[in-house]
């Protein structure tokens, strides 16, 4: 019941809350008006109590008819008497007739023997008492249960309320303690603290509120730690590039002042310099292609492509063909599955060459030659797919360090509309990327 009532909404915790603070209310109402009854018959409606209220009621009467001199037939001055207290009933006897009062009210009573025996059977005892015209005899009735039952029965009602208000005010105390705690770790959070935890109790609306705080919490620092890494990244790349630009850049720069001083007289000398700039020149094309990578990945800014409309077949065959032939060129086996589909699609042709170049590169570095390197290129379901496979040398590493250059190629195809994946099951590489068809 209490992991049910946890995860229930607000709504349901309301209406539940609602419930029991009713039922506690009439609970109340109908424990306390009882025991007020009971009180009223047991004690206050006692022989004893109801004896000893007559006794004064009588000696109040006396005190009255004795100091205004009143004669026992003067029933107007009775009834003044008794309209001030609303639940005393005075019937006197005796003299030309009977008649009672109560509540400034006078009713005549039959002078009958019967009708004396059953007053007396009514109210109880019959109290002598002396007017100013004579002996007369008056029976006292006690009606003031009836005032005591409804202060009992407003007392009753009030405590029901009362009870009724504290649950709901236990609830809402509840509900809004959560929310202000909630608020209180929000701001918080908001001062910089992101190390503040969040408490997430249950599942209403207001857990789900915390849940989501928590994950803002979350992205933040993890965004925060992505930045901070990539910061240093880009600290050390710039130190490192700098440094490993500046040695061929150096080397290159001789090279060519020696061309300068020597010119081309020595034909050999010349082709060796040439040779060694030109080696030089490749390093620092390397250098600079890592370089494009890295910012690729990492930069904020979008990538700005020339997306045109190309046929499907002919961009797959020369992307796959300029692949193979260079890596043919390197001394590795080629093997190229025919092209199935036609169709066409929008695209930029140098991205995605460039995403080739990355895995004919990670090919050359990893790929076992006594194996062939697998091109295959079909339109399935809506999509130009390209898949580049091979079986991985056993004597060098089977992944880059940093993956960058797969980075790139999942960040250029993810711009153009497209996806990229790559995998390794034992020793089968497997590189695969897709465009979307173009609407005809």
């Amino acid at each position: 019941m209490k992991k049910l009532l946890e995860n229930a909404s607000l709504n349901a915790k309301m209406l539940f809350a609602l419930l029991l603070a009713l039922l506690l209310a009439a609970g109340v109402f109908f424990a306390a008006y009882g025991v007020g009854n009971y009180f009223i018959d047991k004690v206050y409606m006692s022989s004893e109590s109801v004896s000893a209220r007559k006794a004064q009621i009588y000696t109040d009467f006396s005190v009255y008819v004795r100091q205004n001199n009143l004669a026992g037939s003067d029933s107007a001055a009775i009834a003044r008497w008794t309209a001030e207290r609303e639940n005393v009933t005075i019937i006197v006897t005796g003299g030309s007739g009977n008649y009672s009062v109560r509540g400034g009210r006078e009713q005549t009573v039959n002078n009958q023997v019967g009708d004396l025996v059953r007053i007396a059977k009514i109210y109880g005892k019959l109290y002598p008492i002396r007017f100013a015209d004579g002996e007369y005899q008056i029976a006292i009735g006690d009606n003031s249960q009836e005032h005591e039952r409804n202060i009992f029965l407003i007392a009753s009602l009030l405590l029901g309320a009362v009870s009724f208000v504290a649950v709901m005010l236990l609830y809402i105390r509840r509900v809004t303690g959560r929310i202000i705690a909630l608020s209180e770790e929000a701001v918080v959070i908001g001062g910089g603290d992101l190390e503040a935890p969040i408490f997430i109790e249950g599942g209403d609306e207001i857990s789900v509120l915390a849940t989501e705080v928590d994950n803002m919490r979350r992205s933040v620092i993890e965004r925060m730690g992505n930045e901070r890494r990539a910061w240093e990244a880009n600290s050390e790349l710039i130190t490192a590039i700098s440094h490993d630009i500046r040695t061929p850049m150096t080397s290159l720069i001789g090279y060519l002042g020696l061309l300068n001083e020597s010119g081309f007289t020595d034909s050999e000398r010349s082709a060796r310099f040439a040779a060694s700039a030109y080696s030089k020149a490749l390093e620092l094309k390397d250098l600079t292609d890592e370089l494009f990578k890295y910012f690729l990945v990492f930069g904020r800014a979008e990538i700005e492509m020339d997306l045109q409309r190309y046929d499907a077949r002919l961009l797959a065959e020369q992307l796959v063909g300029e692949a193979a032939f260079e890596l043919q060129d390197a001394g590795f086996a080629v093997e190229q599955q025919g092209f199935e589909g036609e169709g066409e699609l929008v695209a930029d042709a140098m991205y995605l060459k460039r995403v080739m170049d990355n895995l004919v590169s990670n090919a050359k570095k990893y790929a076992d030659k006594s194996a062939p390197v697998v091109f295959r290129s079909a339109l399935e379901d809506g999509l130009l797919t390209v898949c580049v496979s091979n079986t991985v040398a056993q004597n060098v590493s089977r992944v880059e360090s940093t993956k960058i250059g797969l980075r790139t190629c999942a960040k250029i195809m993810e711009t153009m509309g497209g996806s990229f994946s790559s995998s390794l099951e034992g020793l089968e590489y497997r590189a695969v990327f897709s465009v979307p068809i173009a609407e005809k």
